[in-house]
């Protein structure tokens, strides 16, 4: 059983500095002012997804956020996209895994994290289809996800500064978001894509455990 599976509907704020107006200082201070606001909302995970950084700067930032939300009880638990290593640099609670070819295994960044010494981790994984969710469900023990973030269920969005969030695919919709529930449990699925506040009633009504998103938790 999740240790997730018996919690009120969870939220996961994605980040995405680059929506924040000034240069580079300044939209990270607008990320941490943000991370705080999530805390204070409850937010039960905020998913540090700034690909273009490098290592070092990732870090840099992801230690801001965390030093950000050590005075919040309880606070949201940082996942890294994709980078392992920074998350085992900085212990954070856990990493975020892509569909993406070559991408690491939940068993593998758990073993990772206790190589390391530190406590076993969150890891959540981006499915699109039913076969990525049964890819990331596993019988055995250590091997799957922690939780899953299906999608996109509504639409996905590209993101730009002169003309903001644009839709660039339609989404999979509810019935594919239930059938993936089913499939999934009992990991619990995050609904992604398109979410709004009008429409999570409707996610949770599918079978999801909460959701995950950029535009629904930005100021």
């Amino acid at each position: 059983m999740s240790e997730f599976a018996e919690n009120p509907p969870l939220r996961c704020a994605i980040t995405d500095r680059t929506r924040f107006p000034g240069n580079e200082q300044e939209r990270q201070a607008a990320l941490v002012r943000n991370a705080i606001r999530w805390a204070a909302e409850g937010l039960d995970f905020i998913q540090l997804r700034e690909k273009d950084l490098a290592a070092g700067a990732l870090a840099a930032l992801a230690r801001k956020l965390l030093e950000a939300l050590g005075t919040s009880d309880p606070a949201p638990r940082l996942l890294l996209n994709s980078r392992a290593d920074v998350a085992i640099a900085v212990a954070a609670a856990g990493v975020h895994l892509t569909a993406a070819p070559g991408e690491l295994t939940p068993g593998q960044v758990r073993r990772l994290y206790a190589a390391a010494g530190l406590p076993e981790p969150i890891v959540s994984v981006s499915c699109h289809t039913l076969d990525d969710v049964a890819r990331a469900v596993s019988p055995e023990p250590g091997a799957g996800a922690s939780l899953i973030l299906f999608g996109p269920v509504f639409e996905k969005v590209a993101f730009e500064k002169r003309t903001g969030a644009q839709p660039i695919a339609a989404g999979s919709g509810l019935d594919l978001l239930r059938s993936a529930c089913a499939a999934a449990a009992p990991t619990p699925i995050l609904a992604l894509g398109g979410v709004t506040a009008a429409n999570t009633a409707a996610c949770l009504a599918a079978g999801a455990a909460g959701v995950a998103a950029i535009r629904l938790f930005a100021l």
